[in-house]
């Protein structure tokens, strides 16, 4: 209970500029929006990268297995019978 009544006293009390950043309140022409814009791109660009690096890896799993698997045809009985 008294967390909450000292952080309820910290908002009523607290300037406008502490709720949130630049990006928060709608610059989006500020340095701090064009950090955060370059962050989440590059964020995006790994992850990206790392689905598709995996996804050629399956590929190339499925097309090795394909070229190592025999013929599967009928059996040849034993020569020393």
């Amino acid at each position: 209970m008294n967390r909450l009544f000292s952080s309820l006293v910290l908002t009523v009390l607290a300037k406008p500029a502490v709720f949130g950043c630049a990006a928060c309140f709608g610059r989006s022409d500020s340095p701090m929006a064009y950090g955060m814009n370059a962050g989440i791109m590059t964020l995006l660009a790994v992850i990206l990268s790392m689905l598709a690096l995996i996804a050629t890896f399956f590929v190339f799993i499925i097309r090795r297995a394909a070229q190592v698997t025999p013929d599967v045809s009928e059996p040849t009985p034993p020569s020393n019978l």
